[in-house]
C-alpha cells in the first residue's frame, strides 16, 4: 500500500496527494497525519490536492475528519488546490468540511497558516528579566554603584 509522505516545514505539515486516493490510503493518511501532529506539536496542518481529479463520499469525509482531529490536537487545517469539480462534487454530495479552510495554491494556503495562527507565548524566565549585579545602573552617575566604579581621566 502507498503512504503520502508528510513533510515538516516549521511548525506547519505539509501533504501533497500525488497519488490516487483508495480507502485504506486515506486512512493510513489519517493515522500517519494525527501522529505526525501530536509527536511534532505542529501548529497547522496543509493539505494539497490539487493532483485529485474526483472525491468520493469517503475521502470527502476522511478529509472532514483529519480536519477535526487535528483541531483537537491543536493544529488548524487548510486544505488547497481544489479543482472545481472536486468543489461540485463535495456539494453535491451534502459534504461540509467544517473546520477547514481553503486556498487556491500552497503559497496562498501558507500564508492563510501562518495568519490565522496566533504567534506562540514565550516563556519568559524572571531571573533573565531582573538587573543583574554585575550590570551598570543606569539610575547612577558612571553606570555602576559604590567602590566598584573606577573613574578614568
Amino acid at each position: 500500500m502507498e503512504r503520502i509522505p508528510i513533510l515538516q516545514m516549521g511548525e506547519f505539515l505539509l501533504v501533497t496527494i500525488q497519488v490516487d486516493m483508495h480507502d485504506r490510503t486515506a486512512l493510513a493518511l489519517q493515522d500517519d497525519l494525527t501522529s505526525r501532529i501530536a509527536d511534532s506539536g505542529a501548529r497547522g496542518v496543509l493539505i494539497d490536492i490539487s493532483s485529485l481529479d474526483i472525491v468520493d463520499s469517503f475521502i470527502g469525509r476522511m478529509l472532514a475528519n483529519i480536519a477535526a482531529m487535528a483541531r483537537v490536537l491543536d493544529a488548524a487545517t487548510v486544505v488547497t488546490g481544489m479543482r472545481p469539480a472536486v468543489a461540485i462534487t463535495l456539494v453535491e454530495l451534502g459534504l461540509e468540511l467544517p473546520g477547514v479552510r481553503t486556498a487556491l495554491n500552497v503559497e496562498k494556503g501558507m500564508a492563510l497558516l501562518r495568519r490565522a495562527l496566533p504567534p506562540r507565548e514565550v516563556e519568559v524566565d524572571d531571573e533573565d528579566d531582573a538587573p543583574s549585579a554585575h550590570a551598570p545602573d543606569a539610575a547612577q552617575p558612571g553606570g555602576a554603584k559604590g567602590a566598584h566604579a573606577r573613574r578614568e581621566d
